[in-house]
């Protein structure tokens, strides 16, 4: 018998909310069939209208709130409703703790059918505003005038940003003089449809002691009046000291080519994570929320429980920060990534940190790790942190073969974390503790970071 889908576009319905979705959105039920509402919280009632039917679930468009939730709070940004950035700044800040920790719950009960472990309490940020280091934001026109901001959700369409809650505050300076000065230089913006014009992206960082790099992401080899663009950009911004200019001349999705000229200053910036620094350049991967980023690599350390004389893997170790934090207390370290130029950094990062016990290897983890093994490397603690997409099976594999004691796993995204635990189970591994950290303030991503120990 076929279901009766008890909806109609364009139509309005009052509609219960449950819980939140994993993008931050209601998730109701109208007669028992599933209704995604953005901005609507659970416990509340709300009118909306469909926007959109599949076969097993809708989406609406919040039209009214008939019954309040008491978390509910109002967004200090102006164009909240409009921007994608952010997805719950309309949720006070402990229920968005909440929130995440429930998140984490259930995809590791359902999706990874843990019954029986304790998943920790989210660690919250002692701010959680203006705390990304970074911001990348497309650059376009609107009416004859140049703008520069995020994307609104689920769109192409820039929303002009002057003053974003959530960036660090030297990144909005960066934005706001950029915008000023390409409309004085008369700078041509990029135009996506017609794949013309110059400036396609703005990025900005800011380093520990407040030092800014800017980088302007072209469509064309050449920055129109570079020099007078430099002169003015340091004119506007007294912290600046690395500007930068990245050539991205494909017609596609991607903010940074593989280019990149150094046009005036340093070629890097400088931040801290606990005692060790870390040198940034343009398209270094570092975590955008520094204080919180101490907060995760902490858990992990604990987690890991080196005495000073354990051999770790760092299965995905990136630029070697999570690896630099481990040779603190292990005896050896071997950092092991795909990515060259995240290893070029990831050694100089640990020169520079004087870290003689962290070695760094070029190469996929299932190559990698059963070459050091035949070598005789016997890991006591695999510690991983993979893209958001988890790791293969047969990378899974490759860690229950070294037999450590303690595998740490930290994940941005609880679905494929989940997943990973179940297929590790069978593998001789038992997730022991979860803990959630909220790395992103008001938005609907966590981090989580789990310890796993031979069963």
């Amino acid at each position: 018998m076929k279901h009766q889908v008890p909806v109609e576009k364009g139509k309005s319905y009052e509609i219960e909310i449950h819980t939140l979705g994993t993008s931050g959105e209601g998730v109701g039920r109208y007669e028992d069939f599933t209704v995604f509402v953005p901005y609507a919280l659970p416990g509340e009632e709300v009118r909306a209208v469909i926007t959109e039917v599949k076969k097993t679930y809708a989406r609406a468009r919040l039209t009214e709130i008939l019954r309040k939730s008491a978390d509910r709070v109002e967004p200090i940004c102006s164009i909240y409703d409009k921007c994608g950035g952010c997805q719950l700044q309309h949720l006070n800040y402990m229920a968005q703790l909440k929130a995440k920790r429930q998140q984490v719950i259930d995809a590791v009960t359902r999706i990874g059918g843990q019954k029986d472990v304790f998943v920790e309490p989210t660690l919250g940020a002692a701010n959680p505003w203006n705390y990304r280091n970074k911001m990348q934001f497309p650059v376009g026109r609107e009416k004859n005038k140049t703008i520069i901001g995020c994307f609104a959700q689920g769109s192409h369409e820039i929303i002009d940003t002057r003053d974003c809650h959530i960036q660090k505050e030297g990144n909005n300076e960066i934005v706001n003089a950029v915008r000023d000065i390409i409309t004085e230089l008369r700078i041509p913006v990029y135009d996506e449809d017609k794949h013309t014009g110059v400036v396609r992206h703005v990025v900005g960082r800011v380093g520990g002691k407040g030092e800014l790099m800017v980088v302007i992401v072209t469509a064309t080899k050449q920055l129109p009046r570079e020099k007078e663009f430099v002169k003015a950009l340091r004119r506007s911004l007294p912290h600046v000291v690395s500007v930068h200019q990245n050539i991205q001349t494909y017609r596609n999705n991607v903010i940074m080519g593989r280019e990149t000229k150094l046009l005036w200053g340093k070629p890097t910036i400088l931040d801290r994570i606990g005692r060790l620094t870390f040198h940034i350049s343009p398209r270094s991967f570092f975590q955008v929320n520094t204080a919180q980023a101490e907060v995760l690599y902490n858990k992990a350390l604990e987690f890991a429980n080196l005495k000073g004389e354990e051999t770790v893997i760092d299965a995905y170790c990136g630029t070697g920060t999570i690896t630099l934090f481990l040779a603190q207390k292990a005896h050896e370290v071997y950092g092991i990534e795909i990515v060259k130029p995240a290893i070029l950094d990831a050694q100089k990062n640990a020169r520079d940190n004087n870290v003689r016990n962290a070695e760094f290897i070029v190469g996929d983890a299932t190559e990698v790790m059963p070459r050091l093994y035949k070598q005789g490397v016997r890991a006591d603690v695999v510690v991983v942190d993979p893209p958001r997409a988890g790791c293969t099976e047969t990378v899974l594999k490759t860690f229950a073969n070294m037999h450590p004691e303690r595998i740490v796993y930290v994940s941005c995204n609880p679905a494929s974390l989940a997943r990973d635990l179940a297929i590790l189970e069978p593998l001789g591994y038992k997730a022991q503790k979860v803990q959630p950290v909220d790395m992103f303030p008001m938005t609907s991503h966590v981090e989580t970071v789990v310890l796993m120990s031979k069963s």
